[in-house]
């Protein structure tokens, strides 16, 4: 993967978002998108050494367009600024599909790397799921979020979006409150590689991804559909 070219492209295209500028710069796109696609396949071959059930995804459906999609957004820009791929058991990226956990990384026009691991705002059905079993399995729950691994490359989960009082349904004294209070259940982290460029890109995304397992195997193992409560 050519970082500093993509990198370049993407402050490029955040300095021009409109469709006259990447018509004359498409050349360039396609490039750039089949070395992401290249790097995706490799990274999914790579994680199915530790996490057998991504071997069937397909990196053509992991990687994410770049049209933006601007029916309920008040930023018209045609274009994201980010190259982004999911991997995920199902195939699918979103949530609302049914996708379930996924190993996500992006790279944006500022040059940061993100790298992350989980689940981002499932829908509700499945976001209590998640809930319940945070209380109803507290021993392994917290087992897992204290992998040494995982918290010496992400710390804790993220709590964007974290509830201000406990969901219906939940008590203030219930165990792990804290974390059922959260809309996701996602670690990330983020570096620059705009001046220092990785010398392996794929092998620092992938290690990440292997540091973020635990947490992905633990959300898999949760039915991904649950019946009314």
């Amino acid at each position: 993967m050519h970082v500093r070219d993509l990198t370049q492209f993407l402050a490029e295209l955040a300095d021009n978002n409109n469709r006259a500028w990447f018509v004359m710069n498409k050349p360039r796109y396609d490039i750039l998108r089949e070395e992401f696609l290249a790097l995706t396949v490799k990274l999914i071959a790579e994680i199915s050494k530790f996490d057998p059930a991504i071997a069937g995804c397909n990196p053509k459906k992991a990687l994410f367009r770049i049209n933006r999609d601007m029916r309920f957004s008040h930023d018209k820009s045609p274009y994201k600024t980010h190259f982004s791929a999911a991997i995920t058991a199902s195939g699918l990226k979103k949530p609302s599909q049914g996708g379930g956990p996924a190993y996500y990384f992006h790279i944006d026009a500022e040059g940061k790397l993100l790298i992350a691991g989980g689940e981002y705002m499932p829908p509700p059905d499945r976001l209590r799921a998640i809930r319940n079993q945070v209380v109803s399995d507290a021993a392994g729950f917290n087992r897992m979020r204290k992998n040494k691994k995982l918290v010496e490359t992400y710390g804790d989960l993220q709590e964007e979006g974290k509830l201000v009082r406990p969901p219906k349904g939940f008590d203030p004294d219930t165990p792990n409150i804290e974390y059922v209070k959260l809309k996701s259940f996602i670690v990330w982290t983020e570096t620059s590689i705009k001046k220092k460029v990785p010398a392996d890109l794929g092998k620092d995304v992938l290690a990440g991804f292997k540091d973020a397992y635990p947490l992905v195997n633990w959300l898999r193992n949760i039915p991904l559909q649950t019946a009314e409560e």
